[in-house]
């Protein structure tokens, strides 16, 4: 990229050392790292602090998971005759402790703890103006660098009808306090699946509209056939390749025209929640004016060091790409300051190769590194190994025995390309594989460690074991039998050597 040149003047002193823009997971751990290496931060906040992950993503709908989860869990427990009548769903009692959840991680997010950190936090809109100046409400800062963190917003598609229609997003259905009858969820990704999954176990009549031909696209195909499985078997009706085409009123109530496999119908709805996607927020903080470009996916334009087309001006989170994820966010944002603070000395480029990923359906899916599918779109070589939950002793005493672990490796090599975990605690478990993606851990390592008994996590030191067994050698294997017979005084025919390599993983 070239820098843009235009008619600013280059203070000869600054007010700050580094400006962020946006408190959500990229502008607060940005903040507080800058504040850690003795710079004067001042971190800027047009809305609530904290940004979508505590008061629209990630808090508030694993907070609304877990309710669900239990009144799923005591509908199983009163039809395995284990307790009385399953429990009542208070909705509006479910959404107030959401609230509450919020309220209780809020004070991570503050401005009090940012404040004692040495933060300059403040509340207003910001506005770059020059390459070295903010303007917040008409207050001007001058900075030696920027990091714009001003984070992503859900897309609204142009369906006829939706406009005028009271629609739901990640953002507004916190404000619900009544559980709608019907729900109608447009979009099969984490969110849409997440959501979907629910609010019908909270009692909703669910029904999941995807416009792709299977739900979760970015996972293999087995993952996204045996999520929408268990998304049915929690209610959910799911209807893939289907176009939404308008939104109209029936004599039933509102009504989503659809057209599924060809065929038109009707999907009746109390409520709709749109759930395609987001996208990053980057109108009116200066951006067109001082050149900066925007990528085909409508991210800010950065290189592989965070920086624009101003090298002082970074860019990381969500409003950068490519990931959406609280976890890439934070790990963006500390390369973005230590870019900005000490560049041209020093540059710092995120390391993008081990990102994990968790869907929190149930069961959840979790993954990190490359899965079948990219590994065949980019050519690249591999072997799978794979381990059925179905034969983990805690899964099965939990009643969680539904699920699968799938490692990709280099082949003939132990090293890990990726992990998928479909299953009870997958988020959890997938952490191992991610520790051992990033030191260079192979398979060995793993099966080589002992792992408390019994554990989720036991299932990766098993499925290392399976791939142990494929990769045995059947010269040594049958040296090591002619070696036993001989210590038993007799002989042995190579038939009788090593006659099969299957078997349960050894423990």
């Amino acid at each position: 990229m070239t820098a843009h040149t235009g008619n600013w003047s280059r203070p000869r002193r600054f007010d700050r050392n580094l400006v962020v823009i946006g408190a959500g997971s990229a502008g607060l751990v940005g903040a507080y790292f800058g504040a850690a290496l003795r710079a004067d931060v001042t971190l800027v906040e047009g809305e609530r602090m904290g940004g979508d992950c505590l008061n629209t993503g990630c808090v508030p709908s694993k907070a609304i998971i877990r309710s669900a989860r239990l009144a799923a869990d005591s509908r199983r427990a009163a039809s395995l005759g284990l307790s009385g009548p399953p429990l009542a769903v208070d909705f509006a009692a479910v959404m107030e402790r959401v609230q509450a959840m919020i309220q209780a991680v809020a004070p991570h997010d503050s401005i009090e703890r940012y404040a004692a950190l040495g933060v300059d936090v403040r509340r207003g809109r910001a506005r770059i103006v020059s390459p070295w100046c903010v303007e917040v409400d008409g207050s001007r800062i001058t900075t030696r660098g920027i990091i714009i963190a001003a984070g992503a917003e859900p897309i609204v598609p142009e369906i006829p009808g939706l406009a005028d229609t009271e629609y739901l997003t990640s953002e507004t259905l916190w404000r619900l306090r009544t559980l709608p009858p019907r729900l109608l969820v447009l979009g099969g990704g984490p969110i849409g699946c997440e959501m979907a999954q629910a609010f019908a176990q909270l009692g909703s009549q669910v029904t999941l509209v995807q416009q792709a031909p299977r739900l979760l696209m970015r996972e293999d195909d087995e993952v996204s056939s045996f999520v929408a499985q268990r998304m049915t078997a929690s209610g959910v009706r799911v209807l893939t390749r289907a176009k939404a085409v308008a939104i109209e009123t029936t004599d039933g109530g509102r009504a989503l025209q659809i057209e599924h496999d060809g065929v038109a119908s009707a999907q009746l709805f109390d409520a709709i929640l749109v759930a395609v996607g987001r996208r990053a927020r980057t109108a009116g903080y200066g951006l067109e004016e001082l050149g900066i470009g925007l990528t085909p996916a409508r991210t800010v334009q950065t290189n592989a060091w965070l920086q624009t087309i101003h090298p002082n001006i970074l860019a990381c989170g969500d409003v950068a790409g490519p990931y959406q994820f609280t976890h890439a966010a934070a790990h963006q944002a500390q390369s973005a300051v230590l870019t900005g603070l000490f560049a041209p000395f020093y540059r710092s480029r995120p390391d993008y190769t081990v990102m994990p990923a968790v869907t929190f359906t149930d069961p959840e899916v979790a993954r990190v590194g490359l899965n079948e599918r990219e590994a065949k779109a980019q050519g690249i070589a591999y072997e799978c190994v794979r381990y059925d939950l179905h034969e983990l002793d805690r899964a099965i005493v939990d009643g969680a025995a539904e699920g699968f672990l799938k490692v990709l490796t280099k082949p003939r090599k132990d090293r890990i390309l990726g992990a998928t975990i479909v299953g009870a605690h997958a988020g959890e478990t997938l952490a191992e594989f991610a520790l051992a993606m990033r030191h260079g851990i192979g398979l060995k390592g793993l099966l080589g460690t002992v792992h408390a008994y019994p554990t989720y996590a036991e299932a990766n030191r098993y499925v290392a074991g399976a791939w142990r067994r494929a990769h045995a050698s059947p010269t040594a294997l049958g040296l090591l039998a002619r070696f036993h017979a001989w210590r038993r005084g007799r002989s042995v025919t190579p038939s009788e050597t090593y006659p099969s390599q299957q078997g349960t993983p050894a423990a």
